[in-house]
């Protein structure tokens, strides 16, 4: 495969941009080699600049649910933007999107829309404050909220712990509000509010957790946040960022019955723009400005392209057996990669649920990041390189997870689990 054109954009990048990247993950550090510079992608493919074709499980990291240049979602876009690319002013698709949002989303009766995941969660601990009158945030190790001062924390122990700086640049007396427990552990959840209970204002949590690989909730585990947040007055946040609209119509809250009193969404519903947007009930939303004194504000917020963007997207979704469709393909996915590992004699464990899936080197069942971080690192690289160069382009990293759309087809998931056997023979020779 070459990679001739890939290496120079990289050499050029990082004349210019840190690391040659606009976001750490893309730079291949934990996979190695060089990182493909995309040129365009069609359906369930992109091709790289040095012509190189790849069937995409990325998918923008999980906003391009329906795949690349979507022709309903193009034309969209193309109608929205023949009227202008931005106004800093409302327009009638910010109330469209927004009404679809709060229908779909049981949690959701007001919502305030902004550009990235990032904005959703800050602006969301910020409200969550002002509403307890209470500084404390209580998080989870290996979730991933953006890079919010507050919540990018170092690894914590197996109890639950005050945080400690992830980054330099992050002042102590932020990271110090912050408390962190393992993620599935309500027993650590338990004794943080019985330490801290008067000065929670929220637990933050990703409902089925992505960042360290695909880590589905262990049952009871949501129902039981809930029941502690009640019982101390702190609110809970769903961090649906990842889940919302890709697990289902309606997201992690409405698969498990848990309604969380703030809601953060992104990817999906920004169609591949930037979009996002945080919400929950009437009266928390009602004291963010301009109609109550919590400030938040973005020149971008409710970008027309973003929004029709996002319709179209969510247009797409609400037809019949769209998220069966992608259920399967994740499904396929999952299956053929542990039917094969059983063959090959190589531990693997997999998770899927709706257009999400992952897997880890590691006998499983992976239920929170300490077991994440016990898979096998040099396994995933030989795998990654070998499905790259055999034109499966995944996450380089082992703790992301996998997305599927709706432009996979079976043909692309047989080729897929050719390349796995493959890949997964190559990656069981290492030791």
């Amino acid at each position: 495969m070459k990679t001739e054109r890939s290496k120079q954009l990289f050499a050029r990048a990082k004349r210019v941009i840190p690391g040659g990247v606009n976001s750490p993950v893309r730079a291949f550090g934990s996979v190695g080699g060089v990182p493909r510079f995309i040129e365009r992608g069609k359906g369930c493919r992109v091709w790289d600049v040095d012509g190189n074709e790849y069937i995409d499980f990325v998918g923008s990291w999980g906003p391009l649910i329906a795949g690349h240049a979507n022709p309903a979602i193009l034309k969209a876009v193309r109608s929205a933007m023949s009227k202008g690319t931005s106004f800093g002013a409302p327009t009638e698709l910010e109330i469209s999107l927004a009404e679809t949002i709060r229908d779909a989303v049981p949690s959701i009766q007001k919502l305030r829309m902004v550009s990235s995941g990032t904005e959703a969660t800050m602006s969301a601990l910020r409200l969550a404050r002002a509403a307890t009158g209470r500084d404390r945030v209580l998080k989870f190790e290996g979730c991933y909220h953006g890079h919010v001062d507050a919540l990018l924390l170092g690894a914590g122990s197996g109890v639950a712990t005050l945080g400690i700086p992830g980054s330099p640049g992050v002042p102590s007396s932020y990271a110090n509000l912050t408390i962190q427990a393992p993620y599935n552990d309500i027993e650590a959840v338990r004794s943080a509010f019985q330490k801290w209970g008067e000065q929670i204002a929220c637990i933050i949590v990703e409902p089925m957790a992505g960042n360290m690989g695909f880590v589905p909730p262990v049952a009871g585990f949501l129902e039981a946040l809930r029941a502690c947040c009640d019982e101390y007055g702190a609110l809970l946040i769903f961090d649906e960022v990842i889940t919302g609209f890709r697990l289902g119509w309606g997201g992690a809250q409405k698969h498990f019955g848990v309604k969380p009193d703030l809601t953060c969404l992104g990817k999906v519903v920004g169609g591949g723009l930037p979009a996002a947007a945080y919400g929950g009930r009437g009266d928390l939303m009602g004291q963010i400005a301009p109609e109550g004194p919590v400030y938040q504000a973005g020149t971008l917020s409710g970008n027309p392209l973003a929004m029709a963007a996002g319709l179209a997207t969510l247009e797409l979704l609400a037809k019949p057996g769209a998220y069966e469709q992608l259920g399967a393909v994740s499904a396929r996915i999952t299956s053929g990669l542990e039917q094969l590992a059983v063959e090959i004699g190589v531990p693997l464990c997999t998770a899927s649920a709706g257009g999400i899936f992952g897997f880890f080197f590691h006998e499983g069942p992976v239920t929170n990041f300490t077991e994440a971080a016990d898979a096998h690192p040099a396994r995933f690289k030989r795998f990654f390189s070998s499905m790259l160069e055999q034109g499966i382009y995944l996450a380089p990293s082992p703790y992301e997870c996998g997305f599927a759309s709706l432009a996979h087809r079976p043909r692309d998931l047989n080729r897929t689990l050719e390349a796995a056997q493959v890949a997964l023979e190559k990656a069981a020779r290492v030791r």
